[in-house]
């Protein structure tokens, strides 16, 4: 890493002006605090959202899941078996559709899941503290605007 010294420097650089770069860093430094602040639950970013919408009562399909979090199918079936086998979600067949599976929480789930909202909701301030509440609603209004856009 470099001092607070060469960090200024490379602020005055053209890509510290790059719309790109900047949301990737701001997302590196969201997920640092996210993933350290879930760690002590046994979640990480990616399984703590696939646990939210289940114990929201979303009932997301296994290929929902994949499309609304961009991931390969492979990665969502990888991060539903972690969760299963903790015993915080279980797949359900589908009443609309019997070829299709939901992700739905478990007791244990719900109850991991409120915990961990509160940890996640903290990282969340610490992670965006150099803004205003305004600013973090402007914020979250444009990011959800792009992220929805590919829908």
């Amino acid at each position: 890493m470099g001092s607070p010294r060469e960090l200024g420097r490379l602020w005055g650089t053209v890509i510290a002006g790059d719309l790109a770069f900047l949301m990737a860093r701001a997302h590196a430094i969201s997920l640092l605090n996210a993933n350290a602040a879930l760690a002590e639950f046994g979640l990480q970013v990616r399984s703590y959202s696939v646990l939210a919408l289940a114990a929201e009562d979303a009932r997301p399909t296994q290929r929902e899941l994949s499309t609304f979090f961009k991931l390969d199918p492979s990665q969502v079936v990888s991060i539903i078996d972690r969760l299963e086998s903790r015993n915080w979600v279980r797949r359900e067949v589908d009443p609309g559709d019997r070829r299709v599976n939901v992700v739905v929480a478990t007791e244990a789930g719900r109850a991991l899941y409120g915990r961990a909202r509160e940890a996640a909701r903290i990282a969340e301030g610490s992670a965006f503290a150099a803004l205003s509440t305004a600013d973090q609603a402007v914020l979250s209004a444009l990011v959800r605007r792009i992220a929805s856009s590919a829908d």
